[in-house]
């Protein structure tokens, strides 16, 4: 464009001044059109530039929106994954306190069984205890009392067989009596646990529970070894009932089955207990 406007310039400079020849001037218009040829591949040179300008550009464009779609495909995907683990967290932590739940209930049922299984055992010692004491008072008294007659003396065998055959017919004074008084004689005797346990029976006989449970608790207390505890323990628990003293009947029948799992009166225990 400077080239042009300083051709234009000489050329109007000349024909102004006059001093141009008809030579000059077509010399001039020749450089005229060699500089318009020029401009002219100038333009068109620019003209392919723009265009292939355009055509990177689109092309970038395109790539660009492109990459721009799957960015924020993957971004999306992401977040649908980041979704779907705390959904399934929310699930877990559920399941977690529904575990913690279900197992902190038998916890609790438990420690109120101890307590209240406590509480029994307590009141059942303590009844005892009070049955023992008016058992202690009751042989004070009889040893207070008179004395019959000497006897002839009697072997142990025929004292203890004389009071079973007192109990079997029905004479439960009777049968008492005399087994007491094998037991004042012969009290290390093999048969000494026997005799307390019959005592216990003429007692139960009698309706006299509380003594029966005493009588009981002898055999037990006294001759933890001898075969005849679970047949005391048995007839113990069945005295509680007959009071209607319940939950110590029930704890006497669950130490029977727990201690003598297969003895007749453990098998019993068991039955009398699912029968609640």
């Amino acid at each position: 464009m400077k080239n042009i406007s300083r051709y234009a310039i000489l050329t109007l400079f000349a024909i102004s001044a006059g001093c141009a020849s008809q030579g000059s001037l077509d010399n001039v218009r020749n450089d005229v059109d060699a500089v318009k040829t020029r401009l002219f591949s100038a333009e068109r040179d620019l003209g392919g530039i723009r265009d292939e300008s355009k055509t990177g550009l689109g092309t970038m464009e395109k790539t660009f929106k492109t990459d721009v779609a799957a960015v924020r495909k993957i971004s999306a995907d992401i977040q649908a994954n980041i979704d779907s683990a705390k959904s399934d967290m929310q699930a877990m932590q559920g399941k977690i306190d529904d575990v913690a739940l279900t197992s902190k209930k038998p916890a609790d049922e438990l420690a109120r069984y101890r307590e209240d299984s406590d509480k029994r055992i307590l009141l059942l010692e303590d009844r005892i205890l009070k049955l023992q004491s008016a058992l202690d008072e009751l042989s004070k008294k009889s040893a207070e009392a008179p004395t019959a007659p000497k006897e002839v003396p009697l072997t142990a065998d025929v004292i203890y067989t004389k009071g079973l055959e007192a109990f079997k017919a029905g004479d439960m004074a009777a049968a008492r009596e005399t087994l007491s008084k094998f037991l004042e004689k012969f009290p290390k005797h093999d048969l000494a646990a026997n005799a307390n346990y019959w005592i216990g029976e003429t007692y139960y006989g009698e309706k006299n529970y509380e003594q029966a449970i005493l009588s009981f608790q002898e055999v037990i207390k006294n001759y933890p070894q001898q075969p005849k505890v679970p047949s005391a323990m048995l007839k113990q628990a069945m005295a509680f009932k007959a009071i209607n003293d319940t939950k110590s009947a029930n704890y006497v029948l669950k130490k029977l089955s727990n201690g003598y799992p297969k003895s007749d009166e453990g098998k019993k225990a068991k039955e009398l207990l699912k029968q609640k």
